[in-house]
């Protein structure tokens, strides 16, 4: 893990899934000085193997850190296989036909509401938030234009404007990654997987995609896998 300088004052949220991508997004936050505030979501996945890889980040960062439990809300997007084990679990790499089973409905929508108003609770300033480019075409909840939207809302929807920061909304996950290595951090500290196994699968679309990342920065994946995976 890195060291960081002093904060400057500023309070951020970081919505931190314990993923990579959030991984890089709650780092960048701390080297930018920030004091950081970790919000993550228990909203029915299915498994918690994220949430307890960033206990453990947050917890050795010394980093506040909050899991909320929003499974109350279960039944209302509970058709996706990200939700619901009895919807099978597409393997390879992402594409139209495996895409629906895994989109949660207006998850990221719920999830910026909550951490904004988190912030106005706390008297932070600014939400950050790890959409990136390259799910712009699987999710709309990812692309600029929802994130305009959300940042726009943000900014009238309470006495105290909060700004919806998304660093990487232009950034593919090998963009990232790249950031991240030059930060020194150490991917081992992460959890992609979409299955919640002992070791990640190396078959699903989140698995191949992480993969792939590596791959474009030449590097190996420090994560062990069920199985040998193939270069996407």
């Amino acid at each position: 893990m890195s060291t960081y300088p002093a904060p400057h004052g500023d309070t951020a949220v970081v919505i931190y899934s314990g993923g990579m991508d959030s991984f890089t997004l709650l780092h960048r936050a701390l080297n930018e000085g920030y004091h950081v505030h970790a919000l993550s979501f228990h909203y029915g996945q299915r498994h918690a193997r994220e949430l307890d890889t960033a206990r453990q980040v947050c917890q050795h960062l010394g980093v506040s850190h909050q899991v909320v439990d929003i499974r109350a809300i279960h039944s209302l997007i509970d058709n996706s296989a990200l939700t619901n084990t009895a919807h099978e679990m597409p393997h390879g790499d992402y594409d139209g036909d495996n895409l629906a089973a895994t989109v949660v409905p207006n998850r990221n929508m719920i999830l910026l509401s909550l951490a904004i108003a988190n912030a106005v609770n706390i008297g932070a300033h600014r939400v950050d938030y790890g959409a990136h480019g390259g799910d712009h075409v699987l999710y709309p909840d990812c692309r600029p234009a929802f994130v305009d939207a959300m940042d726009r809302v943000a900014q009238i929807a309470n006495f105290s404007p909060i700004a919806v920061h998304a660093p990487y909304l232009h950034a593919s996950k090998a963009d990232i990654l790249r950031d991240g290595l030059a930060m020194g951090l150490d991917y081992r500290h992460t959890w992609t997987c979409y299955e919640g196994g002992d070791l990640a699968c190396g078959r699903c679309g989140s698995c191949r995609e992480r993969l792939a990342a590596f791959a474009a920065n030449g590097v190996t994946d420090p994560l062990e896998y069920a199985r040998s995976p193939e270069t996407p």
